[in-house]
């Protein structure tokens, strides 16, 4: 005698578009907050903890990408000036372009990794902000490592399930913790929602900086 199962069903679209959609407007806010920060000259960086920044390997990229948005905004608006009805709608697509890059610089220089008393904070842009205890952490070293285009960001390498943060293809420290940490990452599995995470590698402009400001706490 046999008996059909019901086995778990995966979240429904409708559900993924909603998450999907609360993403990009988490995102969205904290772009808006990150040029706030800028122009108030406010990093985002807990209370006795040090920043550091990690876009530049980039930093020059996205400064030619938002000077070439605003000169493209100019000439497009002149090549359609005749038609109101189109003028309109890229001028403003063409402006939040420019926000856009603009905003990404920002919050690359307020939203940095930080090392502070009660740990670590890992940031990636808009989107990922890990917090990691000093009780979670085991180590902290200076590793330059080089990762081929469109690896996963969570594998197994060198035997722990690692995070790879890599900036311009590129990490140079490494965060092996005490154990497997289930961690919740932007997006949906496999590359996002909750993972047990051995170690984190990320870039930080200033290695040798981080190192020993977690000298001084952990």
């Amino acid at each position: 005698m046999s008996a059909d199962v019901a086995l778990p069903r995966g979240p429904g679209r409708w559900a993924r578009v909603g998450r999907f959609a609360a993403r990009a407007v988490r995102i969205e806010l904290r772009m808006y907050g990150a040029l706030a920060r800028a122009l108030a000259r406010r990093p985002d960086v807990p209370r006795g903890a040090t920043g550091f920044r990690y876009d530049a390997p980039v930093r020059l990229l996205l400064w030619v990408f938002a000077v070439l948005s605003a000169v493209e905004v100019v000439v497009i608006d002149v090549v359609v000036s005749r038609w109101p009805t189109v003028r309109v709608p890229l001028l403003v697509l063409g402006l939040w372009g420019v926000v856009w890059c603009i905003g990404l610089l920002c919050a690359n220089a307020v939203r940095p990794h930080t090392v502070g008393p009660r740990g670590l904070r890992v940031r990636d842009g808009l989107d990922l902000e890990l917090d990691l205890p000093w009780e979670l952490v085991h180590s902290v070293s200076h590793r330059p490592r080089t990762h081929e285009p469109d690896t996963p960001k969570v594998a197994d390498r060198d035997g722990l399930v690692t995070l790879a943060l890599p900036v311009s293809h590129q990490t140079n420290v490494t965060v092996v913790l005490e154990g497997p940490a289930e961690v919740r990452l932007p997006g949906s599995a496999p590359r996002g929602g909750a993972q047990v995470l051995e170690a984190v590698r990320l870039w930080a402009d200033d290695p040798r900086g981080v190192l020993d400001e977690v000298r001084r706490h952990l």
